[in-house]
């Protein structure tokens, strides 16, 4: 009798749908969990609530975004690492993703093998910044008043290993400058150390930095991306103001544990491209100053490659 069930069985298991794939097909059935590795208030965490809405529509449940900020976003990202592969739990980081892996030898997670890319949500610039009592109108006269006192001139990052952090690292190097590091836990913290004086120098998202720009609280110098900003037409660049071959822009990317299925990767990846062709929320992007991208996962995988590379030796060469 054993032996006629073990048969019954193995001629009807093949048959059955394997759970993933069932629960592909149900797929969502509860809320989905954005983790933001970053604290309320940054660029990212900005991206992740401007898509909100849209998106909890097109995907026909609530989003919930969860803020877990610390050590530059590694928490965040292995809390999604280690979480169920479901497709309940994804994670919105930023270009940070790509920098970790060449900073830390011993990271509890692997970039490639334990995610599985969605989409590149957007690129957005940063802007230079610094607290009006520094006694600087220009690039150039940042960069003349840090050759007088290096080391003196303190800047914010939203963590050792953030995107503010290594952005801010690479202007040092390209610039031939020294300016010392303070890292809070996000990117609101160090727009606030700004503000307050606490720090001289920040990379700022364009939308954290904008109002107090207006309001004469800080002072924007110039932005990262090769090319100016439609909404700043009359800030120049770093590469024309005075650091020649300096352009990278932060980015936001979604991903998924790597066990996540298939179909629910171009569920969501669909998803993601429909809101992004959304008027309403193109027209807030881009007051953020960021260009939607929305490339299918296969293109953002080559995409997270290739800034892995080019980081590593980047950290490689700036001896981080």
């Amino acid at each position: 009798m054993f032996r006629s069930v073990c048969v019954l069985l193995l001629a009807v298991l093949p048959a059955l749908p394997a759970p993933s794939a069932a629960a592909a097909n149900r797929y969502p059935e509860r809320p989905i969990r954005f983790i933001v590795p970053f604290s309320p208030g940054g660029g990212t965490d900005l991206v992740g609530r401007s898509l909100q809405g849209k998106l909890e529509e097109a995907l026909g449940t609530p989003v919930i975004i969860d803020n877990r900020p610390s050590a530059g976003g590694i928490v965040g990202v292995t809390l999604a690492a280690q979480a169920a592969p479901d497709g309940y739990t994804l994670l919105l980081t930023s270009a940070s993703f790509t920098f970790a892996p060449s900073l830390y030898k011993d990271l509890p997670y692997d970039a490639v093998k334990d995610f599985k890319p969605i989409t590149n949500v957007a690129e957005t610039p940063l802007i230079l910044c610094v607290h009006p009592s520094l006694p600087v109108l220009s690039l150039k006269d940042l960069l003349a008043l840090a050759r007088k006192r290096p080391g003196d001139i303190l800047y914010g990052s939203a963590g050792v290993g953030s995107n503010l952090h290594l952005t801010t690292e690479l202007f040092k190097y390209k610039a031939k400058i020294d300016l010392k590091q303070i890292p809070y836990k996000g990117a609101g913290g160090a727009a606030i150390g700004l503000m307050s004086g606490e720090v001289q120098v920040a990379f700022l998202g364009l939308l954290t930095a904008i109002p107090f720009m207006k309001s004469g609280r800080l002072r924007g110098l110039a932005v990262t991306t090769k090319q100016r900003t439609p909404i700043l037409p009359d800030t120049p660049t770093i590469d024309e103001a005075g650091v020649p071959g300096y352009d990278k822009s932060g980015w936001t990317g979604l991903y998924a544990p790597a066990a996540v299925p298939d179909p629910i990767i171009d569920y969501v990846y669909q998803a993601v491209a429909k809101v992004l062709k959304d008027p309403e929320t193109a027209k807030t992007l881009a007051a953020q100053g960021s260009t939607l991208v929305g490339n299918t996962p296969k293109e953002f995988g080559e995409f997270v490659r290739a800034e892995l590379a080019e980081w590593a030796q980047l950290i490689r060469d700036m001896k981080l």
